[in-house]
């Protein structure tokens, strides 16, 4: 059926043919209908991406959301097998009573694991566990002429690296098997500390490698010896607690979306002021993990309150030999335009090796944070921004991404050629159009 659908940023409208399975079963044959009635087929979870990696304009898009079944669970080893539909918030219900954890998680729980899979997302404990397909076992992807294709680390592993991080370009993924890690208690420890100038962050990131989470909340506004202020968060998992998936209490929600942007240089200012003074800046002690890893999935529809014209998010990451001058750059630039949002992340990566061809981290500092949508005068800055992030030999997520230039993704990621040889020929997304990419038609089906 045609239907309009947007992204999580809310900056379009996006008219596509779409099919919804119902069950893992339907997924091949919906597939092949899809592909017959418009040529070009996308799979879309849970729609969490900002930009328009997750849009195939005009063409088909096969929603994910109701192949959530758990196939099998072992609770002994921790290896879990589901529906790539399944999101994170029901395998918790499934797992953390158990003992068990994801090994990586995002910033929300409201994502799937085909979704995981595709972006590679990571969380805040790169440095430590890397991201989300380093701990993949294994997966099933459903191509275009049928065939349903199992890969591996060591079963089709030129595949299955194209697929981690691979946009959902490569196929269908129809299931997932992921390693949990161990958990003893739901709880977390965790330690927060003020910091007053972004250089400060730097050292307390390095002094913290011992702890697994580590992560930077930043006012955005704060300038001059004050610029990127902030609060240092690091945390554990606690050795002993109850074993609950959900924290109780109540979820709050935007009812709808206001006229106009919320998220104001007078409003950002007022909460930046008092989210930096509040008591909770200096903190040692235990919260529910759902608390610490998804604060913002406690607001439903929190993207509302940036008003109809939407917002842009922009994540970069920045190698180390040029981390300290560019985050410094980009956050003097960012404060001088007087704009941003309240949730400004900053977090280093380690050094490890990519699970994915496409794989946004790399050994660095990225910094992530959304930008209401002001027209040119945002994207004028972006742009700006841009250029902070090319010198210095950074790159942008594409999962966050609705406008950067094509020249900076293919600066930014070496194995691209590779990756091309991989894409099936009937799968599509606006963002791929965008950056100049064709699926090669001879693509290995």
């Amino acid at each position: 059926m045609r239907q309009t659908v947007t992204s999580w940023g809310n900056l379009a409208m996006v008219e596509h043919d779409v099919e919804t399975p119902r069950f893992r079963e339907e997924a091949g044959s919906l597939l092949t209908t899809l592909v017959a009635r418009t040529g070009t087929v996308l799979p879309h979870g849970l729609g969490r991406s900002y930009g328009d990696s997750a849009f195939n304009g005009g063409g088909g898009l096969l929603v994910t959301r109701h192949m959530d079944r758990c196939h099998a669970f072992d609770a002994n080893t921790g290896v879990l097998r589901a529906d790539a539909g399944l999101s994170l918030a029901d395998l918790h219900t499934i797992t953390v009573p158990r003992g068990w954890f994801v090994a990586v998680t995002p910033g929300t729980k409201f994502v799937t694991l085909g979704g995981a899979v595709a972006n590679d997302v990571h969380g805040k404990n790169h440095h430590a566990a890397g991201t989300f397909g380093h701990h993949v076992r294994a997966l099933g992807l459903r191509r275009s002429d049928g065939s349903l294709r199992t890969c591996g680390p060591d079963n089709d592993p030129d595949l299955f690296r194209a697929t981690i991080g691979g946009l959902g370009l490569t196929g269908l993924i129809e299931w997932v098997e992921i390693q949990l890690q161990p958990i003893t208690s739901s709880d977390m420890e965790v330690e927060n500390m003020r910091f007053d100038h972004v250089d400060r962050f730097f050292d307390l990131a390095a002094e913290s490698l011992d702890w697994p989470y580590n992560v930077a909340w930043v006012d955005c506004l704060s300038q001059g010896a004050a610029l990127g202020r902030g609060i240092f968060s690091r945390g554990r998992h606690a050795v002993s607690g109850p074993l609950t998936a959900h924290p109780g209490g109540r979820t709050l929600a935007v009812p709808l979306t206001p006229p106009i942007s919320l998220i104001n240089r007078p409003t950002l200012r007022a909460f930046n002021t008092a989210y930096y003074n509040r008591p909770g800046a200096s903190f040692a002690g235990r919260c529910h993990f759902d608390g610490f890893f998804y604060p913002l999935d406690g607001v439903l529809h929190w993207n509302r309150v940036y008003g109809p014209r939407g917002f842009y998010q922009y994540q970069c990451v920045i190698p180390p030999g040029t981390a300290r001058d560019a985050v410094r750059e980009l956050l003097a630039r960012i404060a001088a335009a007087g704009t941003g949002s309240c949730l400004v992340v900053l977090k280093n990566f380690g050094d490890g090796a990519p699970a994915g061809l496409l794989s946004f981290p790399m050994a660095g500092t990225t910094l992530a944070l959304d930008f209401p949508n002001h027209g040119s005068r945002t994207l004028g800055l972006l742009a700006d921004l841009d250029s902070v992030v090319a010198t210095a030999g950074g790159r942008l997520y594409p999962a966050k991404d609705a406008r950067m230039p094509a020249s900076l993704f293919t600066a930014g990621y070496p194995a691209l050629a590779d990756f091309r040889h991989h894409i099936d020929p009937a799968f599509m997304s606006d963002f791929w159009r965008r950056m100049g990419q064709v699926p090669e038609r001879s693509a290995r089906a």
